[in-house]
């Protein structure tokens, strides 16, 4: 079966960017209130209900795993804004910047996700759905070990990154599940 990398990455984003929109229309940015910790716990909170729910196979709450890959990728686009606003800009932001600010970030991991298809050679679509949950919680431990360290790497890439790749395997996840 051939396929279209680009063509399905775009079809999952209009999904998670749909949401985005409606939420940021009902809700506004509350978000902005939020430490880049605290965005980090949510992404957390959300991928060990995933490990949870692949492990127990049943939900008590009646959302699926599809509805909380969105969230982490919602949340990650949410972590790299955050992270390049300070205080001194309002909490309360325009909906058409931050869809601008959205979109920016996502450019930039699809890109991000294209190099890494082409030296790694699209080795996720041979991977277990559990496997890029299990990556997702790693990424979540490497940026809460960078922010108890105040942000200071030696030798790693930044919490962005970590951000980026967190995006990108929950994307996967959701191609691998048939979302469409």
């Amino acid at each position: 079966m051939a396929t279209n990398t680009s063509q399905e990455y775009d079809s999952i984003i209009a999904i998670c960017r749909a949401l985005f929109i409606k939420k940021t229309s009902d809700y506004g940015t509350a978000w902005r209130i939020l430490r880049p910790s605290s965005i980090t716990d949510q992404i957390f909170i959300k991928a060990q209900r995933i490990r949870t729910l692949e492990e127990k196979k049943i939900s008590k709450v009646g959302e699926d795993i599809t509805s909380e890959y969105i969230g982490i990728v919602n949340y990650c686009l949410i972590a790299m804004m955050q992270l390049e606003m300070d205080s001194t800009e309002p909490n309360e932001l325009e909906v058409q910047h931050v869809v601008l600010l959205f979109d920016q970030k996502l450019s930039a991991t699809k890109e991000l996700m294209f190099a890494k298809n082409h030296d790694y050679g699209e080795a996720w679509r041979d991977m277990r759905i559990s496997s890029l949950t299990d990556l997702i919680l790693m990424k979540i431990l490497r940026v809460k070990q960078i922010e108890d360290n105040f942000g200071h790497t030696i030798a790693s890439e930044g919490v962005a990154a970590n951000y980026q790749d967190m995006l990108n395997y929950s994307v996967f996840a959701l191609i691998k599940l048939g979302v469409k």
